[in-house]
């Protein structure tokens, strides 16, 4: 088995290659907003080192969002080129759920309320807890709130770019951002249980439906 797992919506890029146990090639660029440039590079100097091509791979994950507008959109369509190409299963995986799985990587945590600054005064958030098999899995939808609503929706400890939003003093894991090795462990799991979908499905999730429309409208300039 080999996953190849990419992650770009939190607005910087990853990429992973994984088999059943261990990593086999990973690589990160932190520059924000620099997907486009990065994501392609990145998967072919991944296939390089580890000597796969796109036909070798069992099936390919990526962040599904919610996220950033652009970064989501170039994650969903490389990944279905990718797989279209290659006749390759997918695997959407949360982009909520991959920060809790960060959060459960680097810090140990293992009941969190994942919650992503999504502009125009309002947070991604969902909550998650640390199962057996040592994937964080959802205990609330994903909502897009604003900060007062979001507030009411936390549970435990409080991860992502959102925190201090939504409570001022929760500051200690604000900077925590899931990578594509969060992506690939959470997939990981799905590939062993054979639950993909196909290229087709490879959709983003916005949770915002008119984000398109609100770009103009944040103020940036």
């Amino acid at each position: 088995m080999k996953l190849l797992a990419l992650e770009t919506a939190n607005e910087q890029c990853s990429v992973s290659i994984v088999d059943e146990t261990q990593e086999l090639y990973f690589q990160l660029d932190a520059r924000a907003k620099a997907q486009t440039q990065t994501i392609l590079p990145l998967i072919e100097q991944g296939f390089s080192q580890t000597g796969t091509a796109a036909a070798d791979l069992t099936a390919i994950a990526f962040s599904r969002g919610p996220g950033s507008f652009s970064g989501v959109r170039i994650n969903a369509a490389v990944t279905q080129a990718l797989a279209w190409a290659n006749d390759l299963p997918v695997i959407p995986v949360s982009t909520l759920q991959a920060l809790a799985q960060a959060a459960y990587r680097i810090a140990g945590l293992t009941a969190v309320t994942a919650v992503l600054d999504a502009r125009m005064q309002e947070v991604y958030i969902a909550s998650y807890q640390l199962n057996d098999q040592g994937i964080m899995q959802a205990v609330s939808e994903e909502y897009l709130l604003d900060y007062a609503r979001a507030a009411e929706q936390v549970q435990f400890q409080l991860v992502g770019s959102g925190s201090d939003l939504i409570k001022q003093e929760q500051i200690q894991y604000k900077d925590l951002n899931a990578t594509a090795n969060d992506i690939a462990t959470i997939a990981r799991e799905h590939v062993s249980q054979k639950k993909w979908v196909s290229a087709e499905q490879a959709l983003p999730v916005y949770l915002r439906d008119n984000a398109w429309k609100k770009i103009p409208e944040q103020g940036k300039p």
